[in-house]
C-alpha cells in the first residue's frame, strides 16, 4: 500500500507544484517534436505515457498552492534560450529540463509524497533512455541532411554493363550521392542492382538514393527516394519512409519548386537545363529558371539536363552550385576523370 500524503509547508507544496509543471512541460515539448517533426509514434506513445503517469501525481493541493505573483523566478530567461535554433537543440534542452525537475520531486516528495517520489524517479529513468533513442532519431535526419548540404555533384544512373565498375570509379574519385535510374528493368533486377549500389555507397559513405520507388528504397535501406511530379505525393512518401530520410523532387518551373518546399522535400532538381535523351520530349528550361532556384529556394537544388565539363561554365554563372548528371559519368570513357573534372569545377565555385 502507498504511503499517505503528509501536509508539508506552504513552500514545498509551491516547489512541487513548480517542479511537476515543469516536468511535463517539458515532456509535451518533446512528444510534440517526436509528433510533428520526426513521425514517430513509438516514441510520442512512450513520452505521453510518462507525462499522463506524472500528470496523476499533481494533486490539487499542490495546484492550490501556486501564486505566480509571489515567485521572484517566474518569466525569467536566459541567453541559452535565445540559442536553442535547430530542434536537436530544443529537444536536449527540455530532457535536459524534465530530468532536472523530475529529481527536484524525487528528492522533496520523499518525505511529504512517497508515490510521487517514486513515480518521478521512475520516469526519469525511463527519460534517460528515451532521450538516447530520440537524440538517435534527430541525428539520423540531420545527418543525412548536412551530408546532403556538402554534396554538390549527384550522379544518377542509367543501365550499363559497367554500372558498379562506374559507380566505384566516381565514388573513388569523390562524388557523394548517387541515385539509382532504372526505367525498363523489372523489379528482380532493380532489387539485385539497387542492393548492390546501397552496400557499394556505403562503403565510401555516399548518399544514396533511388528513383520513383518507395518500396525498393525501403527494401535496400536506401537514405531516400526522388520523385518526379507524376509519382507519389511527398507527403505519401513521408509517411511511408518515415522522417529520417532524403525525398527529392523534379521540377520544371518556379512553382514547382515552390510546392516541394512546402511539401517538405529536402531537395529538387532544377530542368532539364538543356535537351537530353534521358528525358525524350521534354523542353528545356533553360538558365532563367537555374537564376530564379538560385534567388529563391530555401533548399538544396540541382541543375540538370545534358551538363557536362564544357556546358557547366553557364549554369555556374546563373548561380547554380549544384548539378545532377546522367551521361557524364555513366558514358565516359574514363569515369574517375570525368567525376574529378566535374568536381574541381564545382568546388571552385562553393
Amino acid at each position: 500500500m502507498n504511503a499517505a500524503p503528509t501536509t508539508p509547508e506552504p513552500a514545498v507544496l509551491r516547489l512541487l507544484d513548480a517542479n511537476l509543471d515543469r516536468a511535463r512541460e517539458g515532456l509535451r515539448v518533446l512528444e510534440d517534436w517526436c509528433r510533428f517533426g520526426l513521425d514517430r509514434q513509438d516514441l510520442v506513445a512512450r513520452l505521453k505515457d510518462l507525462r499522463q503517469r506524472l500528470g496523476r501525481c499533481h494533486r490539487a493541493a499542490y495546484k492550490a498552492a501556486r501564486h505566480t505573483a509571489s515567485d521572484g523566478g517566474a518569466g525569467l530567461a536566459h541567453p541559452a534560450q535565445s540559442e536553442r535554433q535547430q530542434p536537436v537543440q530544443v529537444v536536449a534542452a527540455n530532457a535536459g529540463r524534465a530530468q532536472e525537475a523530475l529529481r527536484v520531486l524525487e528528492e522533496f516528495g520523499r518525505g511529504h509524497d512517497p508515490q510521487l517520489a517514486t513515480e518521478a524517479a521512475a520516469i526519469r529513468y525511463a527519460l534517460y533512455d528515451l532521450e538516447v533513442d530520440l537524440m538517435r532519431a534527430c541525428g539520423a535526419a540531420a545527418g543525412r541532411r548536412d551530408q546532403l548540404l556538402r554534396c554538390h555533384l549527384y550522379l544518377i544512373t542509367s543501365p550499363s554493363p559497367r554500372l558498379l565498375a562506374t559507380v566505384t570509379a566516381a565514388l573513388e574519385a569523390g562524388v557523394r550521392l548517387v541515385q539509382y535510374r532504372a526505367k525498363e528493368a523489372d523489379d528482380l533486377q532493380r532489387w539485385q542492382e539497387a542492393r548492390a549500389l546501397r552496400q557499394l555507397c556505403s562503403r565510401y559513405g555516399a548518399l544514396f538514393i533511388v528513383n520513383d520507388r518507395v518500396d525498393l528504397a525501403l527494401a535496400v535501406q536506401a537514405d531516400g527516394v526522388h520523385l518526379g511530379q507524376g509519382d507519389l505525393p511527398p507527403a505519401e512518401a513521408r509517411r511511408l519512409l518515415g522522417p529520417d530520410r532524403l525525398i527529392g523532387r523534379s521540377t520544371q518551373r518556379i512553382e514547382q519548386l515552390r510546392q516541394a518546399v512546402a511539401d517538405g522535400c529536402d531537395y529538387v532538381g532544377v530542368g532539364p537545363i538543356n535537351a537530353t535523351p534521358t528525358k525524350p520530349g521534354r523542353d528545356p528550361v533553360g538558365l532563367a529558371y537555374v537564376s530564379q532556384a538560385a534567388a529563391e529556394s530555401p533548399i538544396p537544388f540541382f541543375a540538370i539536363g545534358g551538363l557536362e565539363s564544357t556546358t557547366l561554365p553557364p549554369v555556374l554563372s546563373a548561380g547554380g552550385r549544384r548539378v545532377a548528371v546522367v551521361r557524364a559519368i555513366i558514358e565516359a570513357e574514363d569515369p574517375h576523370r570525368a567525376s574529378r573534372e566535374l568536381l574541381e569545377a564545382l568546388q571552385e565555385e562553393a
